[in-house]
């Protein structure tokens, strides 16, 4: 009678003769959060990796499902000096976001009405909205809001900052106009990958309104501390600004020529 097998030894990727076969790439997975040089076990992947994608994708449907927590982050940024309008899309509710774009992209009739009887804004609308990940937006909008502050010149105290729940991009236009704005900046959270469920896009648009296409439009994406930090984005944000204002356009006219200005004399 043959003996019974002993105990499976432990698979451990960092030793040499276990399951697992190493990527050649290995070494280049330290300069980047994508899922390279994964190593295999037969013609699978290691458990490990099938458990981080697992957990990856989890992260991705959160951001996408939670709900941000608006009240908590209008106190924050009114402690942080902003002057907060509340809106809502004409989306009532997450199902109906993520099913209906259309809906995400226009405000709710009563606050269209009620923005259109607010003080005119100076040049600015600067608009935050959930977008698909509340996530990217409960993280990152203070630090790149107090970062722009510091690098744009208007007038602060007519720039208002409204906070949308259930919006998309375009909803920028139709606030925008209801407000009176020369240009509208649009915070949003973007769409969940598998390496960034916390990404803020900036969406510029001069002279806001219904109807605008996204070719009209300029944008700075990846923003977090992973990928475009706080800072570059802001300056980014504060040159296209200045240049939307001066030439009286953004889109596909507007090149972004920040960098330049960055390199030393």
């Amino acid at each position: 009678m043959s003996e019974p097998p002993g105990p499976i030894e432990p698979i451990d990727p960092s030793r040499p003769g276990t399951l697992v076969q190493d990527d050649p790439w290995q070494a280049l997975r330290r300069h980047t959060a994508a899922r390279i040089a994964l190593g295999r076990v037969g013609a699978s992947l290691p458990t490990a990796e099938v458990l981080r994608f697992g957990l990856a994708h989890a992260q991705a449907r959160d951001a996408v499902l939670r709900p941000l927590d608006a009240d908590a982050l209008q106190g924050e940024l009114e402690g942080d000096g902003w002057r907060v309008l509340r809106a809502h899309s004409a989306a009532p509710g997450r199902h109906e976001y993520l099913l209906r774009p259309d809906l995400g992209r226009r405000l709710r009739e009563a606050d269209r009405a009620r923005l259109g009887a607010e003080p005119a804004a100076a040049e600015l609308a600067l608009v935050v909205a959930d977008g698909l990940s509340s996530s990217a937006v409960q993280q990152h909008v203070r630090p790149l809001l107090a970062e722009f502050r510091g690098r744009f010149d208007t007038d602060w105290a007519r720039t208002p900052l409204v906070l949308v729940e259930q919006g998309r991009v375009a909803i920028g236009d139709d606030i925008g106009a209801a407000l009176g704005a020369r240009l509208a900046v649009v915070l949003i959270g973007e769409r969940p990958g598998l390496s960034s469920p916390a990404s803020l896009g900036v969406y510029l648009t001069f002279a806001p309104r219904p109807g605008r296409s996204d070719g009209e439009r300029n944008c700075i994406s990846n923003v977090r501390p992973e990928g475009l930090a706080y800072p570059e984005a802001a300056h980014k944000l504060a040159h296209l600004c200045r240049a939307a204002l001066r030439r009286q356009l953004t889109g596909v006219d507007l090149k972004d020529d920040s960098d330049l200005l960055a390199l030393p004399d």
